[in-house]
């Protein structure tokens, strides 16, 4: 659908605002649909859609970005936007906050989906390992991991593309320090999770999800024998 949806606007030009806005309203209807006819009872928590606090105390809550980097969504051919989908599941008792239990995440351009029912083997890591970072605003704290890990900054569009790099083995760190929200990571860290690599915030804490306010503003996704050194630097760069 988001495939055929840019196809009708190769060159967006002056009209790519729209196309923009189409994309993140036709993928808000379809996941909303789904989720209605397939799992009725469960809360959602969507970037394009209003919140409401019932899903504090919900058992079940689907975390969703219908699309994921609508900047390269609107720009094509670039291949760097994805759509998130994760599920969030509570504990079996209080003291257990709850945690992500299930993701996938598209890069519809790319025709491919990444789930945690069947993540891909990490291949090899480069010898010079690659730092994926925002094309626009990549953080001081990812520019003092590539040089702790003696590696280099690769600039990329959306999260879950960023995210779903590490993954494929096309790049070994994701840093990101300058603001997202639950629906950016939830699905790319329940992926990465699956796949085996590291996730936390950027101080090593743990992510945590379905929170009243859903601002989680950075984000660490490697492979797990470089989280020591990365979050070394990154402890560096903000003391």
């Amino acid at each position: 659908m988001l495939v055929a949806l840019r196809a009708e606007h190769p060159d967006p030009g002056a009209r790519r605002q729209a196309l923009k806005d189409a994309g993140d309203a036709s993928a808000q209807v379809l996941i909303a649909r789904l989720l209605s006819e397939e799992v009725p009872s469960d809360a959602v928590l969507s970037e394009e859609a209003r919140d409401s606090a019932d899903r504090l105390s919900a058992d079940r809550v689907w975390i969703i970005d219908p699309v994921d980097g609508t900047r390269e969504f609107g720009e094509p051919p670039r291949d760097d936007w994805a759509v998130h989908v994760g599920l969030w599941e509570r504990g079996v008792d209080d003291a257990d906050e709850g945690e992500l239990t299930v993701g996938a995440v598209a890069l519809p351009a790319l025709e491919l989906t990444l789930g945690t029912d069947a993540p891909p083997a990490l291949p090899p890591a480069a010898e010079r390992p690659r730092v994926v970072v925002s094309r626009t605003r990549p953080p001081e704290e990812a520019q003092r991991v590539a040089r702790a890990l003696g590696g280099e900054l690769v600039p990329m569009g959306s999260a879950g593309a960023k995210a779903m790099a590490v993954v494929r083995g096309l790049a070994e760190v994701y840093v990101h320090a300058g603001g997202q929200y639950e629906w950016d990571s939830a699905a790319p860290v329940a992926v990465a999770r699956a796949a085996g690599l590291h996730t936390s915030r950027i101080d090593g804490t743990s992510l945590r999800y379905n929170q009243p306010d859903p601002y989680l503003p950075d984000l660490l996704i490697c492979r797990p024998e470089l989280a020591a050194t990365a979050l070394a630097a990154i402890r560096e760069a903000t003391a």
